[in-house]
């Protein structure tokens, strides 16, 4: 008799779980290798120069559908996803490698299109395509880019820094870009019932434009940079905020206090989910995408950004005993779970 193999299915490891897995062992051989695996981009020191290093795969079906994902927005979103993840390393990008699959149903008017939404990025944020691949697909299309940069010796950022009462700040607002999503699907399952009917988009375009083309915050870094002001850890919002401050306090050894009244969440966000029945806050903990950065300061250099309207403090870093935590505007204390974008989760049938 032929015995079984075992069989796990990565859905019961999840997304982080896999990769955790995966990477548990590896250790650099390389005195370049300042830091490899585990946080929002990789560090390499040649010649006293860091270099940062990253790469983002957008698989069709699974982060876009082309239902309704204008192509030049795609090619933006592309770069604008990987050049985050620099900046949440406290660096400044510097070139991208584009490796894209595509299938025989893509003309090259449409591989034209997303090029310019990839050219239009990289104007806007300074960055020069330095190469690339391309090859087929049996179906669809996957974008992978590799983004490149530098960060001054000493001055990167990981997600392991934050210390006990270290102030927690977020740029931007939370949550707009799920409820983005959310409209996008609705119209989708409308149109798929009856295609005469017109979609209905008008009124939504913020969250539209959250969604479909997200801007990564070299402003923040810049700014930070201006006040002197270095943060203990940092990293960029692409899962949820309750995934990410998650992986802050795991990889710091902390716990946190979130108030969930000073979370903020813009007004179209609220509008747009109170029609579709959903809790913005939820959105903005779980909803994932808003590329936005989360980063700890202490709280003497928090005096120097208080004033700055597009930074907003929401919490501060607790001992690891108290684990993570939402605190309520009432002062009711809630563990806070974390339900981030899994890319490996089971899908509902």
């Amino acid at each position: 008799m032929v015995k079984k193999e075992k069989r796990t299915e990565l859905s019961e490891l999840g997304e982080f779980g896999l990769i955790n897995h995966l990477t548990k062992d590896i250790k650099a051989r390389h005195k370049e290798t300042v830091t490899g695996v585990g946080d929002d981009a990789a560090i390499l020191d040649y010649g006293g120069k860091h270099i940062v290093v990253t790469s983002d795969l957008l698989m069709e079906g699974i982060h876009f559908d082309l239902m309704y994902f204008p192509l030049k927005h795609l090619g933006y979103k592309a770069v604008t996803v990987n050049l985050s993840d620099i900046y949440a390393m406290n660096g400044h990008a510097r070139q991208i490698i584009i490796s894209i699959a595509l299938s025989a149903k893509f003309s090259l008017e449409q591989v034209e299109e997303i090029y310019r939404g990839i050219k239009l990025a990289c104007e806007k944020y300074d960055v020069d395509i330095a190469g690339g691949d391309t090859t087929s697909s049996m179906t669809g299309m996957a974008i992978n880019i590799t983004a490149l940069g530098e960060v001054v010796p000493g001055s990167a950022v990981y997600r392991s820094g934050a210390a006990n009462n270290d102030i927690i700040c977020v740029s931007g607002n939370l949550g707009a870009s799920y409820m983005g999503l959310q409209i996008l699907e609705r119209e989708k399952k409308i149109f798929i019932d009856n295609p005469e009917v017109k979609p209905e988009l008008e009124g939504y375009d913020y969250v539209l434009e959250r969604q479909l083309k997200p801007e990564a915050r070299k402003d923040i870094v810049e700014l930070l940079a201006a006040r002197e002001i270095v943060p203990t850890s940092m990293i960029d919002i692409s899962d949820g905020l309750s995934s990410e401050i998650n992986h802050i306090c795991t990889n710091s050894e902390a716990g946190c206090r979130l108030f969930t009244g000073h979370i903020p969440i813009d007004r179209e966000t609220e509008k747009v989910a109170g029609e579709m029945k959903i809790e913005p806050l939820m959105a903005a903990l779980n909803g994932g995408e808003d590329y936005e950065l989360l980063f700890t300061v202490r709280p003497d250099d928090y005096k120097k950004i208080e004033d700055i309207p597009q930074i907003k403090a929401i919490g501060h870093i607790t001992p690891v005993s108290d684990g993570l935590n939402l605190v309520s505007p009432e002062g009711s204390i809630i563990k806070l779970r974390s339900g981030g974008w899994n890319a490996m989760g089971k899908k509902e049938s």
